[in-house]
C-alpha cells in the first residue's frame, strides 16, 4: 500500500497549492491505490514524523517500506512505474524528465520569490521595492516558456508526461495574478492539464481534506 501525508488544514490562500497535490495527481494518472495519512497541527514537528521528513513538510511517501520526502523525487518515483507519465521510449523518457527538472528549477524559483512577497509580505517597505523586479523575472520565464511550447499541445509535444504535471502545478502558485492569462498559449495548456479527470480528483482530494478539517 502506499501512504502520502498531506496536512489537514492550510489557509486559504494555500489550499489547491499544497505539494501534495503533485503527488496525488501523479498517482491518479498512474491508476495506482492510495491512502493519505493527514497530519494535524504540530505532528509535523514529532520526532517519528522528522525521521521521515526531515523538514517537516509534505509531502512524504511510503511503498511497502520505502520511505521518500521532496515532491519531485516521489513523483518520479510514481512516473517511473507507468507509461501513462513517463514514454517507454528512452528519448522521450529524458525529455519528459528534463522538463520536470525545468519546472522545479527554472521556473519554481522566480514564481515563488513572487508568491512570497505577495503572500506574506506585500505591505512591508523592501516587498514593494522588491516586487516590480520579481515580477519581471517572472514575466520573462513564462515569456521562454511559452515560446518552447510552440504549438504544441504539450510540453514535449502530442502527449501528456510527468513534466506537464509538475510544469502545471508549478504555474498554478501564480493564480493570485494575472500573469499566466497575459500569455495565451500558457493559458490554453495549464486548462488542458487542469481538465484532465485525474487533476480533477486529486483536487479534489486535496480540497475535501481541508473542508473536513
Amino acid at each position: 500500500m502506499i501512504t502520502l501525508t498531506a496536512f489537514k488544514w492550510v489557509p486559504p490562500f494555500a489550499q489547491g497549492l499544497v505539494r501534495d497535490l503533485r503527488v496525488r495527481w501523479a498517482l491518479e494518472e498512474a491508476g495506482l491505490r492510495y491512502e493519505v495519512k493527514l497530519l494535524a497541527d504540530g505532528e509535523k514537528d514529532g520526532e517519528d514524523y522528522r525521521a521521515w521528513q526531515p523538514f517537516g513538510q509534505v509531502p512524504a511517501y511510503e511503498e511497502n517500506g520505502l520511505k521518500l520526502f521532496e515532491s519531485g523525487a516521489i513523483v518520479l518515483r510514481i512516473a517511473d512505474r507507468s507509461e501513462n507519465l513517463l514514454p517507454g521510449d528512452p528519448a522521450a523518457r529524458a525529455r519528459a524528465v528534463e522538463w520536470m527538472f525545468a519546472a522545479l528549477n527554472t521556473i519554481e524559483p522566480p514564481i515563488q520569490d513572487l508568491a512570497g512577497i505577495d503572500l506574506f509580505a506585500a505591505d512591508q517597505e523592501w516587498a514593494k521595492l522588491r516586487r516590480p523586479s520579481a515580477e519581471a523575472a517572472v514575466r520573462k520565464r513564462l515569456a521562454e516558456l511559452a515560446a518552447a511550447l510552440g504549438d504544441g499541445p504539450f510540453v514535449d509535444g502530442a502527449r501528456f508526461t510527468v513534466g506537464d504535471l509538475m510544469m502545471a502545478t508549478v504555474l498554478r502558485i501564480l493564480r493570485h495574478t494575472g500573469l499566466v492569462a497575459e500569455q495565451p498559449t500558457l493559458a490554453a495548456w495549464l486548462s488542458r492539464c487542469e481538465s484532465r479527470p485525474a487533476f480533477q480528483r486529486a483536487l479534489a482530494g486535496q480540497m475535501a481534506a481541508f473542508a473536513d478539517g
